[in-house]
């Protein structure tokens, strides 16, 4: 019982030294991006977190959390699930979190067709988006024609920037992203991130 309690505590703590590190990395990073729709409105804004993006353009909610839940497959087992699905209607816009360079283009029967992109320490990849994967002169890319989407393996991308749309590829029950986050290696909860950001903008916009 003593050893649960100490094995809680412990990652009480780290989460809270993980948000810290989140913020403090952060500021570090070259100029501010602010992410805008179409009609220049604002999607994301603040201090030390004013270059990052919620990653989701017509968001309609959280469909479900990091962390272990129950199979969306049926199966009578627990999994562990690495990220954070975001529920939007099917072919809504994907925005890039953070500026960085694109490690991986993927295609596989879980995450279908996503991306990997790599920020510092701090590695953010999207799920089950819209499109396809095709390769030339060994360089995989990802193509949805319809949305005006063309995105490569090691191509630079800002925050903000679109880079795909929502769609049910891979093992998607529903249209949604499915949104991970590994900093150093270790996945991370996208939530908290999120907390991160929008509470310190809250703070910004009451001071001004």
């Amino acid at each position: 019982m003593q050893q649960n309690k100490l094995t809680a505590r412990a990652k009480m703590l780290f989460l809270a030294v993980m948000t810290l590190v989140a913020v403090v990395l952060l500021q570090w990073q070259p100029g501010p991006v602010v992410a805008q729709d179409d009609n220049g409105v604002q999607i994301a804004t603040g201090s030390s977190w004013q270059g990052a993006s919620f990653p989701v353009e017509d968001f309609r909610g959280y469909s479900s959390p990091f962390g272990y839940r129950t199979s969306p497959t049926g199966q009578p087992t627990r999994e562990f699930h690495s990220g954070l699905d975001i529920a939007a209607p099917m072919g809504s816009y994907i925005r890039n979190w953070w500026s960085g360079k694109v490690v991986e283009v993927v295609n596989d029967d879980r995450c279908g067709v996503g991306l990997v992109v790599e920020s510092g320490y701090w590695d953010h990849i999207y799920c089950h988006m819209l499109g396809d994967v095709n390769s030339a002169s060994g360089q995989k890319y990802l193509i949805d024609r319809e949305g005006g989407v063309l995105i490569r393996d090691g191509q630079y991308l800002p925050a903000g920037a679109r880079i795909g749309r929502v769609g049910m590829s891979g093992r998607a029950t529903d249209p949604h992203l499915h949104w991970g986050m590994r900093y150093n290696g270790e996945w991370y909860d996208p939530a908290l991130v999120l907390r991160a950001m929008y509470g310190e903008q809250s703070q910004v916009s009451q001071n001004q």
